[in-house]
């Protein structure tokens, strides 16, 4: 549920932008008045059969289907969220998952651990000091497919989770314009989404739309040869989707980004691939490791800027 904080948030937003307040009555509105945490209607991931998971952040069904090359099974599927937070809770909050190691480029987990209170059987924080692209202001796919390998052949037995942050923003093949980091006290105004929600950035929809596809595109290959390697069942899918200037629902504002709690097509279809390849890994319940090392909050929430994460 959202905190007090976070609706007085959201209601400030609105008063000083019409976009905004359409989107907080499209939130009341799939929320059910805030009735509900997350897309209730949403697949949940971990009672699914897969010995892999690859998730694509923010990516959405009709753009992957549209461009993507790889074998295996596609559908579609709902997912419990719009946003990453809403994704990890609906999914993991509350669980024991001694049986799962989560592989991660975005420190979505790690700022939320205490709250969503989930125990895995290992975290691998990839978006930590080494794993991190400064120039980027993110995780490049290469360097999450290599901690993924890595994960499988320490945990021959357990569940592996590999969440990639492309082709969520920013774009790795964009000029500063589209990645501008403007992240000063304005809320909101950390990223392209905020920024076109707000009318002041000069890039139209299609300027936008090539540079997240690009950013699909990235990555593709890297899952590729990740299923030509890895045995068992994979399966590709997304934490949620992306808006790029669609009509929302029921209010028809132009939607840009995820914004948690609006359960549109363009948020909550993802992709659902199936890839078999070799023996199935068996799979079995181990211990909970220790504690990962201490982050600075200061590190954690510049990442998060840089991601296009304002609050």
């Amino acid at each position: 549920m959202y905190s007090l904080s976070q609706v007085q948030r959201g209601v400030r937003r609105g008063l000083s932008n019409p976009s905004f307040f359409g989107r907080e009555l499209n939130r009341l509105y799939h929320r059910r008045l805030y009735r509900r945490p997350y897309n209730t209607d949403g697949v949940d991931v971990v009672a699914e059969d897969w010995d892999t998971l690859l998730l694509l952040d923010a990516c959405r069904y009709d753009m992957f289907r549209r461009i993507h090359a790889l074998p295996g099974r596609l559908e579609a599927r709902e997912s419990k969220g719009s946003h990453t937070s809403e994704f990890l809770a609906a999914n993991f909050g509350g669980r024991t998952l001694r049986d799962t190691v989560y592989v991660t480029a975005s420190p979505q987990l790690y700022r939320r651990r205490d709250e969503l209170d989930v125990e895995f059987h290992d975290v691998v924080n990839v978006w930590r000091e080494a794993g991190w692209d400064e120039d980027h202001g993110t995780v490049r796919p290469e360097t999450m497919a290599e901690h993924v390998r890595r994960a499988v052949e320490e945990y021959p037995q357990k569940r592996i989770i590999g969440h990639f942050l492309q082709p969520h923003y920013p774009f790795l093949d964009a000029d500063d314009r589209l990645n501008a980091r403007r992240f000063g006290d304005d809320e909101g105004a950390a990223d392209v989404w905020g920024e076109l929600m707000r009318g002041r950035l000069d890039a139209t929809g299609e300027e936008v739309w090539r540079a997240y596809v690009r950013n699909l595109t990235a990555v593709l290959p890297v899952i590729e040869e990740l299923l030509a390697e890895l045995d068992g069942r994979t399966v590709v899918t997304a934490d949620h989707g992306n808006m790029v200037g669609e009509r929302a629902s029921p209010v028809p504002i132009r939607e840009w980004g995820h914004p948690p709690g609006v359960y549109t097509d363009q948020l909550v279809r993802v992709p659902w691939l199936v890839y078999e390849h070799g023996p199935r890994r068996e799979i079995t319940e181990g211990t909970a490791e220790g504690a990962a090392d201490a982050v600075a909050d200061d590190v954690v929430e510049d990442r998060l800027r840089q991601l296009g994460y304002a609050d």
